[in-house]
């Protein structure tokens, strides 16, 4: 078994764009234009639903008859983020399916409970043994970052919101799966119940200056990394800039610096 490639350290190599739309020119345009410029794009049930595996594979890879001259086709690192949550052996079927697009990073719900989550890895390391392929970082949805302690009582749930998150970080990491989403005001917290190698994929990031739309716990790209994100999800700030290619490397600079 094949595991997955560790956390790139240069600084657009942790952006990973959210392409939130069901437009699949949108999409296409996005990903070719930021090849090179970020370390990934997240495609989500929004755009899945509209165009399913073929767009995907439409969006993440170029053909040769797309590229210039002299140069190779590019393959985006894509994160598909379907947060899957059902019984064990569905997500199962789910791992094993979504894993023919190729995956950098795959996601499930881990209010799904540990057997689900125990099965999403198994199946995991069983079809990248079978494809001979790396495996994708499997990485599980804590407490979705538009939600804030009201909202988790309201759904019955145990909070507050940061003691929730590390509770479900917890169990993850107890199934084997490689990290979590989170807000950026987690990280020290699940830092000191999971450890250094633990890792986390951090949305809710907005540049200094930016609206911060329907995300209630937001951070800078600057102070995430910082308190030790290892991905953020950035969307809006990019892919709405007039140039996002240029947004990216503005953000990447902050990073670095």
């Amino acid at each position: 078994m094949t595991e997955p490639a560790p956390t790139p350290r240069r600084p657009q190599d942790r952006i990973l764009v959210a392409i939130d739309t069901a437009e699949e020119a949108r999409a296409v345009d996005l990903s070719r234009g930021l090849a090179g410029a970020v370390g990934g794009i997240k495609l989500g049930l929004e755009f899945f639903n509209a165009h399913g595996p073929e767009g995907v594979r439409r969006v993440t890879r170029a053909t040769p008859e797309e590229t210039p001259r002299g140069q190779a086709p590019v393959q985006q690192r894509l994160f598909l983020d379907l947060k899957f949550h059902d019984i064990p052996n569905t997500v199962a079927g789910a791992v094993r399916g979504a894993m023919q697009l190729g995956p950098a990073i795959l996601n499930v719900h881990a209010a799904g409970g540990p057997a689900m989550m125990t099965a999403a890895r198994q199946a995991a390391d069983f079809q990248a043994d079978s494809l001979g392929i790396v495996r994708p970082m499997l990485i599980a949805v804590t407490v979705l970052t538009s939600l804030d302690d009201d909202d988790l009582t309201a759904t019955g749930q145990q909070g507050p919101a940061a003691e929730q998150v590390v509770r479900l970080a917890r169990l993850t990491q107890s199934c084997g799966l490689d990290g979590v989403v989170c807000s950026a005001h987690e990280i020290t917290a699940i830092r000191a119940a999971c450890g250094p190698d633990f890792k986390l994929i951090v949305p809710g990031i907005r540049p200094a200056g930016a609206q911060t739309g329907d995300q209630k716990r937001t951070m800078t790209p600057g102070e995430a990394v910082a308190s030790g994100a290892d991905f953020l999800v950035i969307g809006r700030p990019i892919t709405g800039a007039p140039n996002p290619a240029e947004a990216a490397a503005a953000i990447a600079a902050e990073i670095a610096a």
